[in-house]
């Protein structure tokens, strides 16, 4: 194993006045003034050689000071870590560089602490220089670094020491579109190269592309270890819930078992008992998602979302290049304002593809409804995609509701596939109507004559 957690728990203590802080100096072990706030409690897993495991969940939850105690930066409270083999982190924002140092004897120093020599650091430093990419500023303070030039030569650091293990916190999303795209690339290929990896990531699309495995943790604890994407749906679904509802979501996540935890979600029903896909538009009875997730009711209940041809028929096998409307009611529990709508198309792997809300304009949304009304949805579409099964979110939000949240949402609500169609040389995802063409030409020297 790379890494063994067991009993993992980091308390801290909170002081109600400064003057307790003062007494509990005094008094020592025979009277306490403070109380525990526990950040992680009793946390335990293995990562195997070779793995990577992402970690999920909402601010607060313990996950950065998981990251600390197993990369020996904080000690545990209680429990053990224990890791084997040369580990490499990229933690908070500040962490691991000296303010006052330059970038460049900040490079040397954590090479030292990694055990290697100047030379050593010399050999790979022009390699670290070139993938942080920030110029003359190696030679300045740190201190003066903006947090975007921070995590650049943090990373540039970190990939270039050749770590059995690779620990990332969030801090990549300070960085620009361009150097995450960059980091992510490496990140893939020292996967590749058979390190392990633990991540931390809001992203939902990060975790499932890039994990194999994945924890949610919510109040210092581990609340579900799994498939990545059977994690990630459940991540969601407790991040729009509140008060006594999310007490019975966390209960109901806590109480999946093994199986349905780290069974990947099917794809489809349809696939799953017909090898032989439809290459005509048509309804499969069978085909229906397996991995369906509904949110907690918060005001308003999407009902019958569902995809209809042209003719007004129900289909769930499309065809490329032919017009499609998705569509779902809505029925409102309460009176709500400007209410918007949402959907999602995504892979069976849980990779977004396209989607479309009406949020961002004003004119598209619904005024006012009341309790007791019901609204028609609907999403017109051109099918654009290569032939293979996917699924559709479905959503309705308002601003005016509590922290601007979903008031419903589906995830997974429908499965449809595409059907395959001959004579089509598009690959990958979207099918955009490339039309390649090759001629031959002749040689580059041409016919001799005198």
């Amino acid at each position: 194993m790379a890494i063994t957690a067991r009993d993992l728990s980091k308390y801290y203590h909170i002081y109600s006045r400064p003057t307790d802080r003062l007494k509990q100096m005094f008094f020592g072990r025979r009277r306490n003034f403070y109380r525990d706030f526990p950040a992680v409690m009793g946390v335990s897993f293995d990562v195997g050689r070779g793995e990577t495991v992402g970690i999920v969940g909402r601010n607060g939850s313990g996950k950065s000071t998981l990251l600390q105690m197993i990369c020996g930066t904080l000690k545990p409270t209680q429990g053990s870590v224990r890791v084997n083999g040369r580990i490499a982190a990229l933690l908070e924002l500040g962490s691991g560089f000296n303010p006052e140092f330059t970038g460049r004897e900040n490079v040397y120093l954590n090479g030292a602490i990694l055990g290697f020599s100047r030379k050593e650091m010399e050999q790979r430093f022009d390699s670290i220089a070139a993938f942080a990419d920030i110029g003359e500023f190696l030679d300045h303070p740190v201190k003066t670094y903006s947090s975007g030039m921070y995590v650049r030569l943090a990373f540039a650091t970190a990939i270039n020491v050749d770590p059995d293990i690779l620990v990332v916190d969030e801090a990549l999303a300070v960085g620009d579109e361009a150097f995450r795209r960059k980091c992510f690339a490496r990140i893939e290929q020292i996967k590749n190269n058979g390190a392990t990896i633990l991540f931390v990531s809001h992203s939902a699309q990060t975790i499932v592309q890039l994990c194999s495995r994945a924890l949610l943790m919510d109040r210092g604890e581990v609340l579900l270890e799994g498939h990545p994407k059977v994690v990630i749906n459940q991540y969601q679904r407790l991040l729009n819930v509140k008060g006594e509802v999310a007490e019975e979501v966390r209960g109901t996540i806590r109480s999946m078992g093994t199986d349905e935890a780290f069974t990947p979600p099917p794809e489809t029903g349809g696939q799953a008992q017909d090898t032989t896909p439809s290459t005509q538009e048509g309804y499969d009875p069978h085909l229906e998602s397996k991995s369906r997730v509904v949110y907690e009711t918060r005001g308003a209940e999407i009902r019958d979302p569902h995809i209809v041809n042209t003719r007004g028929q129900r289909v769930n096998i499309l065809e490329v290049g032919r017009t499609y409307t998705y569509t779902f009611r809505v029925s409102f529990e309460k009176e709500v304002e400007r209410v918007g709508f949402g959907m999602l198309i995504n892979t069976t792997k849980g990779i977004g593809v396209v989607g479309s809300s009406t949020r961002p304009v004003q004119a598209l949304h619904l005024t006012s409804v009341k309790a007791g009304e019901e609204a028609e949805v609907s999403f017109m579409f051109k099918c654009a995609f290569t032939p293979s099964s996917y699924f559709i979110n479905a959503g309705v939000s308002s601003p005016d509701s509590e922290d601007g949240e979903f008031l419903h949402r589906m995830l997974d609500a429908v499965a449809f596939h595409v059907a395959p169609t001959d004579g089509r040389t598009s690959t990958g995802i979207v099918d955009i109507d490339i039309v390649p063409k090759a001629i031959k030409l002749g040689s580059e020297s041409g016919p001799s004559g005198s």
